[in-house]
């Protein structure tokens, strides 16, 4: 299917990534996706840590837990904006993580390239900032993994595995969202709540502000990856008989 920009839907893309957001909510509460599960708890907390050090302050630790619970303890530097930033950060990077992870693979076709630096991330992650064992564990074991993955697997078993996790990952974000922010006795607790106690803005209208431009970040990446560019510059060439015929 074609878009007047002369981009192209890609049925076989969509029918995929439909299939396996399908499969990973069929499987929700299996077991085999736990270690999945916090992995995306990695990239909420990896969304707080980055934004931490991009205003100036510094990261102490960061913590995983077996329950799929995560916190990032970090320094930051005086100012209600740095604090609107780290806060949002969290959910915001999920879906951040989510879009790339589709973009790259779908779009730009770097599979290989997502799941080494995926496996760079997961070990910076682990040596600099891991706060306790299992964090540690869980990053460089799961560092080991995307590394040898990236070098020894067939391009096509990685490019579905980072599917699979573009899948996931959006998926994941937005029972994320509905589980802390839009259940009001866990947004009590969340970052809608460090951020309502600072800014007298009420937890519910950052979790309609998160929600908006998370679910609007996943669409249009999704929207950009589904729809490919044909080759060779753009645009649907007219015949050369039919442009002969025009003055």
């Amino acid at each position: 299917m074609r878009t007047a920009s002369g981009a192209t839907l890609d049925v076989g893309r969509l029918v995929l990534l439909v299939l396996l957001v399908g499969a990973s909510w069929y499987f929700w509460y299996s077991p085999v996706l736990w270690p999945v599960k916090v992995l995306v708890v990695m990239m909420h907390e990896s969304g707080h840590a980055i934004a931490t050090l991009l205003v100036g302050g510094s990261v102490d630790r960061v913590h995983l837990q077996l329950n799929e619970g995560g916190s990032c303890f970090s320094r930051l530097p005086p100012g209600v904006f740095n604090r609107i930033m780290v806060s949002s950060a969290g959910y915001l990077g999920s879906a951040v993580a989510g879009a790339l992870l589709m973009l790259a693979t779908f779009r730009f076709r770097l599979g290989r390239a997502v799941m080494g630096a995926a496996s760079v991330w997961l070990g910076v992650m682990g040596f600099f900032y891991a706060g306790d064992l299992f964090t540690l564990a869980f990053c460089l074991g799961m560092a080991a993994a995307m590394g040898l993955g990236a070098r020894f697997l067939p391009s096509g078993v990685v490019d579905a595995l980072n599917l699979f996790l573009a899948a996931f990952t959006a998926l994941y974000v937005v029972f994320d969202l509905r589980d802390d922010l839009w259940n009001s006795a866990v947004r009590a607790q969340s970052d809608a709540a460090i951020l309502a106690s600072e800014t007298w803005v009420p937890s519910i209208v950052w979790a309609v502000l998160w929600t908006l431009l998370s679910l609007a970040l996943l669409a249009v990446s999704a929207y950009w990856s589904l729809h490919a560019k044909p080759q060779g510059g753009g645009g649907v060439r007219m015949p050369p008989v039919a442009r002969a015929r025009r003055v």
